[in-house]
């Protein structure tokens, strides 16, 4: 009886810390944070679109960070939104090139992080 008991709470603590673990993984999957600087190197910005994309990127994120908690069938539609807002905003600081650029850039971490 004893070692039945021991035995179900040694399955009990594995199953919660797989679970947290998974969450926190979860929650990094919507962290769409980026290193600025690095982001207008690639893209070759200006003063003005760097201000611009750095205050378009933190609502990016931070809009992507309040979707981890959503689950079921309306989560590739609110990120679809999301990335298709973003699209707008970004489509009026940067020129056709960096907006390819920069478009190839989300839809591959979208991809990567299984979004």
């Amino acid at each position: 009886m004893k070692k039945i008991l021991l035995t179900v709470v040694a399955v009990m603590a594995f199953s919660f810390s797989f679970a947290e673990t998974k969450s926190k993984d979860f929650d990094r999957k919507f962290d769409m944070s980026c290193d600025i600087y690095r982001l207008a190197t690639v893209l070759d910005l200006d003063e003005r679109q760097m201000d611009a994309v750095e205050e378009i990127q933190e609502n990016f994120s931070s809009e992507m960070k309040s979707l981890s908690a959503l689950k079921g069938p309306w989560l590739r539609h609110q990120i679809h939104q999301v990335v298709r807002k973003d699209a707008q905003q970004m489509r009026k600081v940067l020129n056709d090139k960096q907006f390819h650029d920069y478009m190839r850039i989300i839809f591959a971490t979208l991809r990567n992080r299984n979004l």
